[in-house]
């Protein structure tokens, strides 16, 4: 019995490092699939959050959900284009509507899919101008601007969903 199962568990194990072996850009992937999670988690959030609810803000200091969702995308926006060598910048009103963080949102989600889909680990060794920042490598700026501030806003925001008694889409996901 201890046989078959070292057996089954070397079989798992090496039929795993083949797959990666195959995949010559890990890292990237690994980014692309970290984007394609983080991408759908604030889009899906936008959604469910309902129009009248985009000026809510559990405390008076704070940006309301609409603010809170220009943000993120702003950033994302303008990291992803800076990684392509542009500078494409999103404008909002002071209090951005759902349809107006919606047709935002779809803009800097098919700029930065084009970045993610192309990306190479080689390409995350380049340097790019960061504006403010100087100089910082792709992967510095696609992992620092992008994905993790991208999680950080979501997990701030899923609480504004909570306080309104929605559940958020990373929640909802893990309840099925």
């Amino acid at each position: 019995m201890k046989r078959i199962l070292a057996t089954i568990a070397a079989v798992i194990f090496l039929g795993t490092c083949a797959c990666h072996a195959q995949d010559g850009n890990p890292v990237s992937a690994q980014l692309k699939g970290s984007w394609a999670n983080i991408r759908d988690l604030l889009t899906k959030m936008a959604d469910k959050m309902p129009d009248e609810n985009y000026r809510f803000k559990p405390t008076p200091e704070l940006q309301d959900f609409g603010q809170r969702m220009a943000h993120v995308i702003t950033f994302s926006m303008r990291a992803c284009s800076q990684v392509k060598g542009e500078q494409k910048n999103l404008s909002f009103s002071a209090t951005p509507t759902k349809a107006e963080v919606a047709a935002a949102m779809k803009q800097a989600n098919d700029e930065c899919d084009s970045v993610f889909n192309s990306l190479t680990d080689a390409d995350l060794q380049k340097m790019i101008n960061a504006g403010r920042g100087g100089q910082r490598s792709e992967f510095a700026l696609l992992e620092g601007l992008v994905l993790e501030h991208s999680q950080e806003v979501y997990g701030y925001s899923a609480v504004y969903l909570r306080l309104k008694g929605i559940v958020p889409p990373s929640s909802e996901r893990n309840e099925r």
